[in-house]
């Protein structure tokens, strides 16, 4: 059993002495933040810039996302861990600095293989500090409308960095380079670890200890699955090392489940499972979280490989995306407490299938205006829907001790369910490709000069307008499977999800209180 000291209020100590108000510790806090989480599609704006420089197919440049996303959900609960026992002040400046260090290994990658192990380290650093930050608002601000504030503050940061980051990337990669995307966050990173210690107390430690090879099981099975899929879209599933992949996949997640059903403290208490609701929560978030990572993925390498869209230009293509999330997300926080959150679950699904439904009609043809600004927006939308229902569900009858497990476990699934999403739609999109390239070579070498003949032998790539349809007959089927992966999410909404009449009573009396406990996204206190 963990043994928990009571964390007192914040006082004026040292770091408020020196430094003054609590204003600026927010802005450290909500900086790491930002940080963290625009640093997904902050990348992936860079991507077809990355691919050209670097030499990655289409394929394995899905690692460039999933390094990251991988490690970041797969040590996320641990993360909070590491600040409970360690502290949380220390914690958090450790993961910013290990953060920024990668940040500037991956700005400096010559190789493929250089850039993949720099994200893989930005997400554990990225792992280390989010649960931290998100703990130490509770240990610098008191309790009741200060507190409350500091959430709200932190909660728009986390939603709005995604489209800062699609913004920010753009105006990086086409005014300076694409490194930039990944240098820029080392004067952050540095300004925020020299800050901390001045304005932000240091948290009690609480005894326990760490899940290490829990964590390490389930992040390497993953990865192993996902390498898997990736594997299996360029060299077939009959592959050794495809087949491989999966073996020792399954082999680590079984592990995994043994260490996890008998730790007296594991990183995931199996327990959160039990309930219906929030098994179906996680796994509509699974779900959701794959096309949603799928849906930025491919529409980056569409519209500028194919519309030929600027960098900058593709960034501001995404912004009505994040304006749709925003207002769904509104009006759902308002309407939810008299109708409960699973009719927005059930729409927002539907709504969320619908719109990529509409974008597998994109072909070497599709103009922005005219063939994806109105899915995407409906996208959008029913992704506003969930966002909100979700993590309420997820928290929904769980003990106030045990809010930062079960919200932490939800964070995990967003990213680990964005990964292997990703590469499940990366071996539709490279099955889609090939057929479609075979059937466009015939007519390429038929029109082509020696030269450009010459340069397909070495390249194997088709040029345009071969290569845009051979592109878009890729995107247009992986947008089909995650339609399929929506559909999921709905299923599990109508099927699965059960509002009792307490729940709703909950939701409308605001019995819910969003602050996490000490454990920080992960502590258990079984």
């Amino acid at each position: 059993m963990t043994s928990h000291t009571p964390t007192p209020e914040p006082t004026a100590g040292s770091g408020q002495r020196r430094g003054g108000g609590r204003g600026i510790a927010l802005l450290v806090i909500c900086s790491c933040q930002l940080m963290v989480v625009l640093d997904i599609t902050i990348v992936n704006i860079a991507l077809p810039h990355i691919q050209g420089a670097l030499g990655f197919s289409t394929e394995s440049l899905s690692w460039v996302i999933n390094a990251y996303t991988l490690t970041f959900g797969g040590l996320l609960l641990l993360g909070g861990r590491l600040g409970d026992i360690l502290g949380r002040r220390k914690v958090f400046i450790g993961g910013i600095l290990l953060f920024v260090v990668a940040s500037l290994l991956g700005g400096l990658a010559q190789e493929s293989w250089q850039l993949l192990a720099a994200r893989s380290l930005q997400g554990v650093g990225g792992a280390v500090a989010s649960p931290t930050a998100l703990a130490l608002i509770t240990t610098t601000f008191r309790e009741g409308p200060e507190r409350n504030r500091a959430f709200g503050v932190f909660a728009a940061v986390s939603a709005g960095g995604g489209a800062i980051g699609l913004l920010v990337g753009g105006m990086l990669v086409e005014w300076l380079d694409w490194r930039w995307v990944l240098f820029v966050n080392v004067p952050i990173g540095l300004a925020i670890a020299i800050a901390t210690p001045r304005f932000i107390r240091e948290s009690e430690r609480h005894a326990g200890h760490f899940d290490i090879l829990g964590a390490l099981t389930s992040t390497a099975g993953m990865v192993a699955l996902v390498y898997g899929f990736i594997r299996a879209s360029e060299d077939g599933w009959t592959d050794p090392l495809t087949i491989g992949a999966f073996c020792a996949a399954v082999a680590l997640l079984a592990v995994f489940l043994a260490i996890e059903s008998r730790s007296r403290q594991p990183i995931t208490p199996l327990r959160m499972f039990r309930d219906r609701n929030r098994a179906g929560t996680y796994g509509m978030m699974l779900s959701l979280a794959a096309a949603l990572f799928g849906m930025f993925f491919f529409l980056t390498l569409f519209v500028q490989n194919v519309l030929r869209f600027s960098p900058l230009q593709a960034g501001l293509a995404f912004l009505p995306i994040s304006a749709v999330i925003a207002v769904g997300a509104g009006i759902a926080s308002q309407l939810l407490p008299k109708y409960g959150p699973k009719p927005f679950m059930v729409t927002g699904a539907l709504l969320a299938a619908g719109g990529l439904s509409w974008l597998t009609q994109t072909d070497v043809h599709s103009t922005y205006l005219g063939s994806l600004i109105g899915p995407m927006l409906v996208f959008g939308f029913g992704m506003g829907f969930q966002f909100v229902s979700l993590t309420l569900m997820a928290v929904s009858g769980v003990a106030a001790h045990e809010s930062g497990a079960a919200s932490g476990i939800l964070n995990a699934t967003q990213q680990v369910g964005g990964s292997l999403g990703l590469s499940i739609l990366v071996t539709t999109f490279g099955t889609a490709s090939r057929d479609e390239a075979t059937s466009q070579i015939p007519a390429f070498l038929a029109q082509a000069s020696p030269a450009e003949q010459l340069q397909f032998r070495r390249t194997g790539q088709l040029p345009p307008p071969w290569g845009d349809a051979v592109l878009s007959s890729g995107v247009s089927s992986a947008f089909l499977a995650a339609a399929a992966f929506a559909v999921v999410a709905a299923l599990i909404a109508v099927f699965v999800i059960q509002v009792r009449a307490s729940d709703l009573e909950r939701f409308q009396g605001g019995g819910y209180d969003p602050a996490p406990s000490a454990a920080a996204s992960g502590e258990d206190t079984s």
